[in-house]
């Protein structure tokens, strides 16, 4: 019986190791979009802020309610089984894409992030401007951005084999479409989420991989700033002007 609440202690001490190593192990964009999003569904979870505080209304956004353009990408919904859906399919994905054909790319990677979130806002406010009934109005963008990192993951990964719950196997392009038939199963209103995601990632992919392959032009170039802050050059040199006199150490 001490053996066993021995074991038992060092399991409940091991998981915030495990969970804390999971966290730290992280790409960096995966990592704090991830923990941007539970900390916002935490604040939700525990009425700190309200989510009609953060949806997206551009007739708010006008009168100076900018901060919902950001907010409205980080609120999944409540607690549940669509939230958990789109939470791993996100990390899971992110995490691949940023730790594979984004390796040592980081600003590229946040100009997709940043490219997809515009569009979105975009498509968002023609139908706020066409006056789609709100019924079908998009409030909250996050899962369709995490569609669309689900959607260029697939593009990219062309020969990769998945298994559906064992069920039948499929190759890597067909992936969304599962996702999407599985959310219809769970949540028919949440379907044009993803299939706004769908149509930004594959916009991002035709000007990103095809296109330049077909033109020899690119169309899509990440800004210099966002490389200048996130992929500095290595081995840049320093301007030694700029650097201040030791100081001299007196005993």
């Amino acid at each position: 019986q001490v053996s066993t609440q021995s074991t038992g202690k060092k399991e409940k001490e091991r998981m915030p190791s495990v969970i804390e190593d999971w966290w730290k192990n992280l790409p960096v964009v995966t990592k704090w979009y991830t923990t941007a999003c539970l900390l916002t569904t935490l604040a939700v979870y525990l009425e700190i802020v309200h989510y009609l505080d953060l949806y997206l209304n551009f007739e708010l956004v006008a009168r100076g309610e900018i901060w919902r353009l950001a907010t409205n990408f980080l609120f999944f919904g409540k607690f549940g089984l669509s939230f958990i859906f789109h939470m791993v399919f996100l990390v899971r994905h992110s995490r691949l894409s940023e730790e594979n054909s984004f390796r040592g790319r980081t600003a590229d990677y946040i100009f997709m992030w940043l490219f997809g979130a515009s569009l979105l806002l975009l498509f968002d406010f023609v139908f706020w401007y066409i006056r789609v009934p709100p019924a079908y109005l998009p409030l909250f963008l996050g899962p369709s951005l995490s569609f669309m990192i689900v959607y260029v993951w697939a593009r990219r990964n062309p020969h990769v084999r998945m298994s559906f719950l064992g069920l039948f196997t499929f190759s890597a392009p067909y992936l969304p479409w599962v996702i999407l038939g599985l959310e219809l199963t769970i949540d028919k209103s949440g379907s044009i989420y993803d299939l706004m995601g769908i149509a930004v990632g594959h916009l991002y992919y035709f000007l990103e991989d095809v296109y330049p392959r077909t033109s020899g032009r690119r169309l899509l170039k990440t800004p210099g700033i966002l490389k200048q802050i996130f992929d500095p050059p290595v081995g840049a040199p320093v301007n030694l002007a700029a650097v201040p006199p030791p100081q001299e150490i007196h005993n």
